[in-house]
């Protein structure tokens, strides 16, 4: 799903300042022994190696993982690119300082299974932090808006936005985490100077939507539909001039044991 359409052109024209937010609130030093899970093609990754951290970043499409390592060569930065998967980390226990998420590993469909190996390889001590899309945010409600034209989740499967709930995350984690600082902020967006302009750009570039269009491509009447609420959507978000606000949560905790 995610090497279709334009991904990087999601975060390079709407998220790009999201990286460095979850790289301040986790305080990545020099040094520092860092994972991003989930990583795209290096939001969070890119800054972190930046700052002289010794970046993992690790992505299941492989086609994001190329587009991060030459976005990373062309930053400059040191990036150890790997493709695998949230759900099974190829890393060995207490392996990372540091472990971060920004929009990513609230997309895996097993939510204890994704927080567990976040966990796992973070050592005592180390943080981990986490950036995600809140349910009553405009990307959750995009989610929402699409979710009856879109194919059923797999069995097991939980929504992506429940990451943006603080309850959600901390019974994930558990007593195992500590010094717990959850915030929700908003992202302010000026890509769009409409409604269809918005919606346009997502069924071009965001592989949920492109999904969720080819799903129900057959059916004109339901592709007008979705267009039509796609639009309604971001015309009742439109704060004026096109922008908009994208709400998300910033969760970081230390693991206990430290």
């Amino acid at each position: 799903m995610w090497a279709l359409g334009d991904y990087p052109a999601v975060v390079r024209d709407v998220i790009s300042e999201l990286g460095p937010v979850l790289v301040d609130a986790c305080g990545i030093r020099p040094g520092e022994r860092v994972l991003d899970v989930a990583a795209g093609d290096g939001n969070v990754a890119i800054p972190a190696a930046l700052r002289g951290a010794h970046v993992v970043a690790g992505d299941l499409t492989p086609e994001l993982v190329e587009a991060g390592t030459r976005r990373a060569g062309a930053a400059g930065a040191q990036v150890d690119w790997r493709v695998e998967d949230a759900e099974a980390l190829p890393h060995p226990d207490a392996a990372f300082d540091v472990v971060t998420s920004c929009v990513g590993v609230m997309f895996a469909p097993h939510h204890q299974q994704a927080a567990d190996e976040l966990l796992r390889v973070t050592r005592p001590g180390g943080r981990i932090g986490l950036l995600s899309w809140t349910p009553e945010g405009f990307i959750g409600q995009m989610f929402a808006v699409m979710r009856p034209y879109a194919l059923p989740p797999p069995p097991g499967a939980q929504p992506p936005p429940l990451w943006g709930r603080p309850e959600h995350v901390l019974e994930l984690l558990g007593d195992r985490v500590e010094d717990v600082v959850a915030t929700r902020r908003a992202l302010r967006v000026g890509a769009f100077g409409t409604g269809q302009a918005f919606r346009d750009f997502f069924k071009a570039c965001y592989g949920p939507t492109i999904v969720t269009y080819r799903h129900i491509a057959g059916d004109p009447e339901r592709v007008a539909a979705l267009d039509a609420e796609l639009v309604a959507l971001a015309e009742r978000h439109d704060l004026g001039g096109g922008a908009m606000e994208f709400e998300y949560l910033v969760l970081t905790a230390r693991r206990a044991g430290g």
